[in-house]
């Protein structure tokens, strides 16, 4: 599995960093770094509870980042 952490900054100035093969995983943070850390751990909770509840089989992952 492969995830892309893709990030803007919203005309508040606050960053939104969001994983598009999980739905429903984003986060917002006051820097770039804050939103895609936030946005990661979720990722990984996202798919420790699929792994949890057997929604899904263990398999490698990667997360990459992708450039804003």
């Amino acid at each position: 599995m492969n995830f892309t952490i893709e990030n803007e900054q919203e005309e508040d100035g606050r960053w939104i960093a969001e994983v598009p093969e999980l739905p429903g995983v984003l986060a917002y943070g006051a820097t770039r770094e804050e939103a895609m850390r936030k946005a990661e751990a979720l990722a990984l909770r996202v798919l420790a509870e699929r792994l949890e509840h057997k929604e899904t089989g263990p398999q490698p992952i990667s997360i990459g980042i992708a450039a804003a």
